[in-house]
């Protein structure tokens, strides 16, 4: 299997795992191969996730994808947005400070 069916698979579980919290409409999923991002949300609904995520720990793997989920309830970085990553990321912010350290180098 190569590492983007991996990450396509991995990506599925979580969100999958990650959705019967939130019960979002999940519109369709995308392992890209992005330059400077993890994952990202569309205004359709749709989310890209960076085929790299692969490779990080579990914590992080799983922020990122409670990050793009939680966009398709607050499309924004608001208090409100924030809330809803806290109910199934409550140490967002450590995870958010490791990604921006990995991404620096």
């Amino acid at each position: 299997m190569k590492v983007r069916e991996h990450a396509r698979a991995l990506v599925h579980a979580r969100l999958g795992y990650f959705n019967a919290v939130y019960g979002f409409s999940v519109g369709k999923v995308f392992i890209k191969n992005h330059k400077s991002r993890w994952g990202s949300c569309s205004e359709k609904g749709n989310l890209n996730f960076n085929y790299k995520i692969f490779f990080l720990p579990p914590a992080l793997k799983d922020y990122i994808i409670i990050h793009e989920l939680c966009h398709l309830g607050e499309f924004n970085h608001s208090s409100a947005f924030w809330t809803l990553v806290a109910r199934a990321a409550p140490r967002w912010r450590e995870c958010r400070r490791a990604l921006r350290r990995l991404s620096s180098r």
